[in-house]
């Protein structure tokens, strides 16, 4: 990276934490690491507020993870229903809570790896939980992080692989898993993807798509 890209780097960095402190915070509610799992899981193609809707009465139901995994799959489909996908997330659950069970003796595993080999689980689910549950800095590439990071010209990738990947090598690791927070919070508050309110943004003046 040249000293001009680096510099603004630092400086949206510096904007995002005088505008949304430097906190840690996660969108999803869960009490346990495995409530999370199964949040994010539902969370594909679907917005956190339902989520967070469904999951105070799942987890009311569920109460454990030997609950989800002797769930009746019919029943289990109808509780999650509103979330979309429901068939796919209702089996990637059940046997997400056995193999936890059965492999892991109901730990959730931290490495990348062992998260990306459960059902329904791909990096940006296994970065979740590794970012929130093990403090691991990790890149959760959504379509706010992807949109997001693509206008302010800090990644042209595409892929969200490659947009993990690009990211990890331009940011300070240790502001990785704040980037995701504050990106997404960004995205939904103002960056906002089908009416952008880009002349109320901190951000503006190191934005290329607003520079445009």
């Amino acid at each position: 990276m040249n000293k001009e890209f680096s510099q603004r780097i630092k400086n949206i960095l510096d904007a995002f934490d005088t505008e949304y402190g430097t906190d840690y915070r996660c969108f999803l509610s869960y009490k346990e690491p495995y409530q999370l799992l199964i949040a994010t899981i539902l969370s594909a193609q679907c917005t956190d507020a339902r989520v967070n809707e469904v999951t105070k009465d799942l987890f009311a139901k569920y109460k454990t993870l030997e609950d989800f995994a002797k769930a009746d799959i019919k029943e289990l489909e109808r509780d999650i229903h509103s979330t979309g996908f429901y068939h796919s997330k209702a089996d990637h659950i059940k046997e997400c809570a056995k193999i936890l069970i059965e492999k892991y003796d109901s730990v959730l595993p931290s490495d990348l790896e062992a998260l990306t080999t459960l059902p329904g689980v791909g990096n940006k689910t296994a970065n979740v939980i590794r970012g929130n549950i093990y403090h691991i800095p990790s890149i959760v590439v959504d379509t706010h992080v992807k949109r997001i990071s693509n206008l302010l010209g800090i990644t042209k990738k595409t892929d969200p692989l490659k947009i993990e990947h690009d990211l990890m090598k331009k940011l300070p690791k240790d502001r990785w898993i704040l980037w995701n927070i504050n990106v997404i919070t960004l995205g939904r508050t103002i960056c906002i993807a089908r009416k952008p309110k880009c002349e109320e943004c901190f951000l503006k003046e190191f934005c290329k798509h607003y520079a445009k």
